[in-house]
């Protein structure tokens, strides 16, 4: 058997040249066969780049899935028969340089793996609640099958891409792993988090966007209405909703919050396509049902 290529994209809004230089000097330090890498501007101009790289201007800022989309794209039209895309935050760094190998051992190993997450640690090497996929206080140096996956590491099997469809570009920013985890999912394909794949990554905060509440809330309500039953919408929306309030946010964000989620009530994003019952079932034993 063949071993499977990959193939890495890193979006970049042109503002974090020295981090992306850092990422870049880490991917090249990969053990095994160099990968297919793309640094794609979100309408911005990319400083020069190191041998092996190659960069795209985008005319425009696509958002998060959108410029995902573009970078799978590129690598399909150059990638030379990429099997997997690993896409990486270009703040980021691989700290261990036998991180892509291991990706490529994964997904070698199992054929129904659809996603493989990272686990996103900082300096110190503490990794933030937050940055891991399951609910409760799960230890986040504990591997296992989840229910979605980290947007800052993961790598994704092309053909899963082409079995599910693309990134929903009409989020523009947040939710848009969900999304396409719950199809991935729903498809019969298996998502893992691994906790030895380690993507170092500042602390942050996802409030630091300005974007985020307001896409936060409209795109929690596109999840429902694209991917859920009929009878867990309300119970998935009234959730996510008391969770919201619970959080007590800043009233210009709790603002900003409603207002994307009647938004998301009034503005269609199809396609629906409601995930079977066994897909319910599914994350439900896996811990996480879809109305939390």
């Amino acid at each position: 058997m063949n071993p499977l290529t990959l193939g890495v994209v890193v979006l970049t809004m042109g503002d974090r040249e020295p981090e992306l230089r850092t990422l870049l000097k880490s991917v090249a330090a990969q053990e095994g066969d160099a990968p297919a890498v793309v640094v794609l501007g979100q309408g911005a101009e990319l400083p020069e780049l190191p041998n092996g790289v190659t960069g795209v201007e985008l005319p425009e800022n696509l958002g998060i899935p959108g410029g995902r989309n573009a970078g799978v794209t590129w690598l399909r039209e150059h990638g030379g028969g990429v099997d997997v895309v690993v896409i990486l935050d270009d703040d980021g760094l691989l700290p261990r340089t036998d991180t892509l190998q291991l990706v490529q051992e994964a997904f070698t190993a199992d054929p129904g793996l659809g996603i493989v997450s990272f686990r996103i640690a900082d300096e110190q090497g503490l990794t933030q609640r937050r940055h891991v996929p399951r609910l409760g206080s799960s230890d986040p140096l504990k591997s296992g099958p989840v229910t979605t996956y980290l947007g800052g590491g993961h790598a994704i099997r092309m053909n899963v891409i082409d079995e599910v469809g693309d990134f929903p570009t009409p989020f523009f920013y947040a939710h848009e792993e969900t999304d396409f985890a719950w199809r991935a999912l729903d498809a019969g394909r298996n998502i893992h988090y691994r906790a030895d794949l380690v993507l170092q990554h500042p602390r942050t905060a996802p409030s630091r966007h300005a974007v985020y509440y307001r896409n936060t809330g409209r795109n929690r309500v596109w999840l429902a209405k694209r991917h859920l039953p009929a009878a867990l919408m309300p119970v998935y929306l009234t959730t996510w909703a008391a969770y919201t309030i619970k959080q007590k946010p800043p009233r210009d964000g709790l603002k900003a919050w409603w207002a994307g989620f009647f938004e998301g009530l009034r503005v269609p994003c199809p396609p629906r396509k409601p995930m079977r019952w066994r897909t319910v079932w599914r994350m439900t034993r896996l811990g996480r049902p879809p109305v939390i």
